[in-house]
């Protein structure tokens, strides 16, 4: 085992935390009310809750704040870390005007824990059994600021490297709606300037990428206020995108002997209590009956379901493996301040399948699970990924014994190790039933997406009794193991639009050729629809640009849709049946085309989209 995240980030982290607390100290001394909450140090950068009062920043406080940053910088203040019992820190924090210090130290005194789920009573200076109260905290001084504050820091302000301030949100304090909202300053921080400059060219290249921009401009989807947030519509074209991807996992489900089934959009609340995922999962949506006295949920998830066709008959140990799968939406009620495009949504699309095996046929099905993984992301997408262990930490947030996660993680671990993944164990990141394989995948910009999974579940079969008769005539439980290829499929096509910036390889693309007319002539209207007809019955996706506008306009438009490949027709093409298509500069492997006849091309186009070719084979 290896561990894949790397040396970097955590070595940074002292630095981050440090100007967290350097911007903390230009806020302050700019507007000397400010109220603090927590500031943590987070990937690539960092962050500080403020309240300010009646004081609203705006990005055109930024170099008014970075200034001071600045001057903090050059007068290299020493990092002087502070002991403080208790009650003298309360005694600070009331005499500071620091409500929110105040109230975190008050849940410290009391019982050793902030009570909220993102802070981390260690982060405040705390060591401490959960449930103790605390008799002493740290706080770190540089200058004039104090922070309620563990650590750890650099030696001194000086000592950090290149920063931005990039933008403001609104954060609520806790993550709790009920309670003030304040204003969270991101920045982002590196070693020198060169890696901050490369930094900030990746953002801005993601901002040209990003996908709700992408997906307007190249019609794939919109939304609508009377439908809902979070609530997305496929136009055609995206409708397309979305079959072509799903058609993918689809194929290699088939081929690894998983059977289509097909499940209601709500249940009864009794299928997700038996499960468990009634209590765990609170962004559920509630159906009333008006016929009955029974209480509906739309479906959060699929695999309940999956249970019951696996419970609806006797099952022997001949017949395992049972392998199901579905493509299918489920919905959540999330927050509409985490509501994000296609990548955070109410209706998600998901590739869901489980398979019921016996556990000696664990190893096999992880192994073809695998293998799917490994064509649809490197083979296909072109997308490098790493392999995160999700398990479970000492906390009750988890179904079944402890006994069944051990056996599960020492599963997963076994079959990781054989199937020669680098990965590193992330605990307390397993779902409540079992432990999973997370595939992290790399985009073309060097960004990560946790995408792909494998999870084993010792614990649904045994909570909806499951079983199978062994070949000894005894009855023995089966183990459930719940996959997904593309995992949401909204989610996915963020992440590939941002990929690809749009550019599909001619296999996706909603629009694989476009035929331009140079005229609106008969006889080259005719012309262009029978190539529409031959290209039909190869099954391309064809399009014709028969406006009255000039070639040139009309090729322009095709390259701001970035088609694939585009097609000039006038009395030249009629003549010669020939025709030199323009391929999009990303798929071209040979520079200038030739003249094709035009059966040929149509052939070579739907032999590279059957291939699920990257680029053009012309």
């Amino acid at each position: 085992m290896s561990d894949n995240t790397g040396p970097t980030t955590h070595n940074l982290n002292p630095m981050r935390h440090s100007l967290a607390h350097i911007m903390a100290s230009a806020v302050k001394r700019l507007w000397p009310n400010a109220k603090f909450g927590v500031g943590p140090a987070v990937d690539n950068g960092f962050y500080y809750d403020i309240d300010l009062d009646e004081v609203k920043l705006s990005d055109d406080d930024f170099s008014l704040i970075e200034t001071e940053m600045r001057k903090i910088i050059e007068a290299d203040e020493p990092f002087e870390k502070i002991i403080l019992s208790i009650d003298k820190a309360i005694e600070w924090a009331q005499q500071n005007n620091q409500p929110y210090k105040l109230e975190l130290l008050y849940d410290l005194q009391r019982s050793g824990t902030t009570e909220a789920k993102d802070i981390n009573p260690e982060e405040l200076g705390v060591k401490t059994e959960t449930g103790s109260a605390v008799s002493e905290v740290s706080f770190y001084r540089n200058g004039d600021f104090i922070d309620l504050c563990r650590g750890p820091h650099v030696q001194s302000t000086g000592r950090v490297g290149a920063f931005k301030l990039l933008r403001i949100s609104g954060a609520y304090w806790r993550g709790d709606e009920h309670k003030p909202q304040m204003q969270r300053i991101y920045g982002v921080a590196f070693p020198d300037d060169a890696e901050l400059t490369k930094y900030l060219d990746q953002l801005e290249e993601a901002r040209k990428r990003d996908h709700r921009k992408l997906g307007q401009e190249l019609d794939l989807f919109t939304f609508s206020d009377l439908v809902g947030s979070g609530l997305p519509l496929f136009t055609p074209r995206g409708t397309t995108l979305r079959t072509e991807l799903n058609n993918l996992s689809q194929e290699l489900q088939a081929a690894a002997g998983y059977e289509n089934v097909t499940i209601p959009h709500i249940a009864k609340v009794d299928l997700y209590k038996t499960s468990g995922h009634y209590e765990k999962f609170t962004e559920r949506f509630s159906v009333t009956s008006e016929e009955s006295d029974d209480t509906f949920m739309m479906k959060p998830m699929n695999c309940p379901h999956h249970t019951q066709i696996y419970a609806s008959k006797a099952r022997s140990y001949r017949d395992l493996p049972i392998r199901y799968m579905e493509t299918t939406m489920v919905y959540r009620d999330e927050k509409a301040g985490e509501l994000h495009g296609l990548s955070r949504v109410r209706s998600a699309t998901q590739d869901d399948s489980h398979a019921f095996c016996r556990e000696d046929q664990i190893e096999a099905e992880f192994e073809a699970i695998a293998n799917m993984v490994k064509v649809m992301y490197n083979d296909v997408f072109d997308m490098p990924f790493r392999v995160r262990l999700a398990f479970r930490d000492d906390s009750d947030k988890y179904l079944g014994s402890p006994e069944l996660w051990q056996s599960a993680q020492k599963s997963i671990t076994s079959i990781t190790d054989k199937l020669k993944f680098d990965y590193v164990i992330e605990e307390g990141e397993a779902t409540f039933y079992g432990p999973k394989i997370e595939f992290v995948i790399q985009d073309s910009l060097g960004r990560e997406w946790q995408c792909a999974t494998i999870q084993l579940d010792f614990v649904q079969p045994e909570r909806f009794g499951l079983q199978y008769a062994a070949s000894d005539g005894t009855q023995q439980r089966p183990v459930m193991i719940h996959k997904a290829l593309l995992g949401s499929i909204e989610r996915f096509m963020s992440v590939y639009i941002e990929h690809t910036d749009g550019r599909f390889p001619v296999w996706c693309s909603p629009e694989q050729i476009r035929l331009i007319t140079v005229n609106q002539e008969d006889e080259t209207e005719d012309f262009a629809t029978r190539l529409i007809n031959q290209s039909k019955a190869y099954g391309l996706r064809v399009v014709v640009d028969n406006n009255n506008e000039s070639v040139g306009k009309k090729i322009r438009a095709a390259e701001l849709m970035k088609i694939p490949y585009t097609v000039v027709l006038g009395q030249k093409e009629i003549e010669s049946g020939q025709v030199t298509p323009r391929i999009r500069s990303d798929l071209s492997v040979g520079g200038d085309t030739n003249a094709y006849n035009i059966d040929d091309f149509l052939k070579n186009v739907a032999k590279e989209a059957r291939s699920r070719a990257s680029k053009s084979t012309l």
